[in-house]
Parts: structure tokens; sequence; C-alpha cells
């Protein structure tokens, strides 16, 4: 595959952009041969600046849900378009959704909207804080929940006062939870989890029952907000919230990435056990509240209320899983797939630096199929039966590929670099 135009692109982008690239879409921790910089889309696929073509199991990080540009969204969202879009105030499609989000979540009285699931958490967080009257928040170390000086996994730029309230405990560790609490005393503002672990570079959790519950118990005891984070997973578990089978309610959930299948907007829901602190900040945006991606959200939903699209990604990720295991044993690696087959974690047994697991994401992508070697992935509705066809055949060869290179595969420097970091 040729990488011409992307390779000028970047050299463009180094000189009017920081590094070239930023934040979670740069490609200085994938592979070398992966590229930065793509042309288009249409359902389960992706075209880069070069003119190359992958079946996309990341799914631009997860907004794509039904697969991208499809039909029946972009028709709403171009009604909408020719309506208006970012007004002096929001159209009328707001109090629509607000209502369908909250017939759909069985935890929600109220909406609020915003753009990016930063701004989602955020608001949270305030929104805990000014319910409660208190300032800590806990969360689970290692968890992503944004880019936010209180939340940012890289601190550059942040000082100790952005997060001086927030503390850590250990995910589905009872007794690291409870001893969080303990030490936060009379003024525990809130607990956030997510609904599993999906943390990057290692294997995925599916959340305990008992953590979850005593999460719920401890903030009832303590007069705490309980935050589910479904940004990345919500509408991808369940067509509600992620923790109902679990027999969990939170006060308050912040959403986005898809349901508005790629369109941008992210919503916190709450219940009225909040409602008073959500009323109570001030939170805004210029482009929060434009009505094209609210018609696009409206339909987004629609479809997932009225379509087989979750069992349909849960039965092709089993086909994808279950065929994996058998394609990497007949070569000799033994996989470690984690997570909701929809969400799927694909890594190597015995590779502590990755070179494994890169080297197939490379072997892969050179046969047209965009997978990722440490962040979890995500199925759309759009992938097919022939897709997951094609891509176990792919897989096949990427493997026979790989095991006659193993002994000249090397980590990315990047990575040796992290670890080192670590270690000291």
């Amino acid at each position: 595959m040729t990488r011409t135009q992307d390779a000028a692109l970047r050299a463009r982008a180094l000189k009017v952009i920081p590094n070239g690239m930023y934040g979670h879409e740069s490609v200085r921790l994938l592979p070398d041969s992966f590229p930065q910089f793509f042309s288009k889309a249409e359902g389960a696929y992706i075209w880069d600046a070069d003119g190359n073509r992958y079946l996309d199991y990341m799914c631009a990080y997860g907004p794509s849900l039904l697969g991208y540009r499809d039909e029946r969204v972009e028709a709403a969202a171009s009604a909408q378009a020719a309506l208006g879009d970012t007004l002096t105030g929001p159209s009328p499609l707001m109090v629509e959704l607000a209502e369908t989000l909250v017939e759909m979540v069985d935890h929600a009285d109220w909406a609020m909207f915003c753009k990016n699931g930063t701004d989602a958490t955020t608001m949270a967080m305030s929104s805990a804080r000014a319910q409660t009257g208190k300032r800590v928040v806990l969360v689970a170390k290692g968890a992503y929940h944004g880019a936010a000086p209180w939340c940012t996994p890289i601190p550059a730029g942040t000082v100790a006062e952005d997060r001086a309230h927030v503390r850590t405990y250990a995910y589905n560790d009872v007794a690291s939870l409870e001893a969080a609490v303990v030490e936060a005393g009379d003024d525990l503002a809130a607990i956030f989890a997510s609904p599993f672990r999906h943390d990057a570079f290692i294997d995925q959790e599916a959340p305990d029952p008992a953590y979850a519950r005593r999460a719920r118990a401890l903030c009832d005891e303590a007069g705490a907000m309980l935050i589910v984070d479904e940004v990345r997973a919500g509408f991808r578990l369940a067509r509600g919230s992620s923790w109902s089978e679990l027999g969990v309610q939170p006060d308050l959930s912040a959403w986005g990435k898809c349901f508005a299948n790629g369109h941008p907007i992210s919503a916190l829901l709450g219940s009225d056990r909040c409602r008073e602190g959500a009323g109570s900040i001030y939170a805004t945006g210029s482009f929060w509240l434009s009505a094209v991606p609210m018609a696009a959200a409206i339909e987004t939903l629609r479809i997932i209320r009225e379509s087989d699209y979750l069992e349909h990604m849960a039965r092709l990720g089993d086909h994808l899983r279950s065929g994996l295991d058998v394609a990497a044993t007949k070569h000799g690696f033994t996989l470690r797939q984690t997570g909701p087959v929809q969400m799927p974690q694909i890594m190597f047994a015995d590779d502590p630096d990755f070179r494994v697991g890169y080297g197939w994401a490379e072997e892969m992508l050179a046969r047209g199929v965009y997978m990722h070697p440490w962040h979890n992935m995500f199925l759309c509705a759009a992938v097919t039966e022939a897709d997951i066809d094609m891509t176990l055949a792919v897989a096949d060869e990427a493997f026979a590929a790989l095991a006659a290179r193993r002994g000249a595969l090397e980590p990315h420097p990047i990575l040796v670099a992290l670890a080192a970091a670590t270690a000291g």
C-alpha cells in the first residue's frame, strides 16, 4: 500500500500542528505503517488519504454504531440542516431528544446536552459536587474519563490543585473502594465507574455485581452520587443503562460517542436526586445545542429501539472471537481476547512489550483490516457475515506471516520508553 499522500500531509502538519497531531487519534503509539489521515468512510469501511480501503474495527474510536453515513440517520440530519443548525436558541428537537433518552434510560429523569464525553463527565462531577456540597470524587485507577485537567491521563499542563480532590480505587475491588470512601470521610461527592473495565493496554474486565452493588450502597450511605460513565460503552451493551442487568441504577450517567451515529453530541442524564445540583451549575458551549446532531440522535435512538443491531453485533462478535482463536492456535499463538464481543480487546499471551501484537496489527492492516494493538475495538451494525469471514481469512494469512518473522519482531520505541518510565 502506498502512503505518499499520508506522508506529505504529516510533513505539512508538523509545521502547523504541535507534534503533527494530538490526542487519541494520533498514531504516534501505533505501528509506523498506520495511516494518520483518512479521506472517506462508508458502512464498515474507511479509506485513507492515499485511497487504501480498510474494514474498520475502530469505528472512529466508537462513534460509528450503525455504520458510517447510515442513510436513515443522514436523511434526518440533512432534513434538519435545511432548516437550521446552530441557532440563537435550541430547536424543539432538544425537548424531543431529552424525552426520548429519559424514556429509554431507566434511571434518567432529565437530560442535559453537550458535545464530547469530557464535557459530560465534567458536568457530572460538577453536578454531584453542587448537589452534595462535598468535594472528593473517586475514580478507578487507570480509568479514562476524558481530557480535562481533572481526569486527563497525560498530566502536562496541569497542576496538583486540578486533582486535589480526585482519588483512586481499584476497579472491581470492594475493599479498595471501601477504603477510599473511608479516606474521603464526610467529603465524598461522587464515585465514578465505567460499565466495564475498558482501560488501554490491559485485559478488559466485566463488572463484579458485588462491586457495583457496593458502590451504590456506599453512595447511599454517604449521601454521594454514583456516576456511570457510558461514553464509550453506552448503547453497545444494552438499549438503556449498562448496569441495569446488575440491578444497579446510578444517579448520573455520561453519554457520547455513538448515540447520534457519529454526529457531534453528548449528554448528561440524571435522576431527580441530582436535579437541583445539575440545575445550579453553569455549563454551556456555542455549539452544544445545535439541531442537526439532535436530529441524528433521535433517528439513531429510534433504530436502536426498533432494530436488532445489538444482537447482530453480538452474534458476529462471537463468530470473530472464536474464529480468531482457531487461526491463532493454528500458527502457534495464544490470544487474550477480553471485553464484550461487540467491543473486543485483542492482545497476545507472553507479549509484555507488545511486539507480537504490533506485528500482527501491521500484517492485518497490510491486508485491508484496521485493528488496534492495545485499545479496545468496536463492531458496528454495518459489519456483515462476509466481512467477518474475510477478517478471519486475512487473520490466518497474518498469523502465518507473523510466525515467519517472529524472531525478528521489535517493540515500538515509544512503548519501550513508557515501560522504562513506569519502572522508574
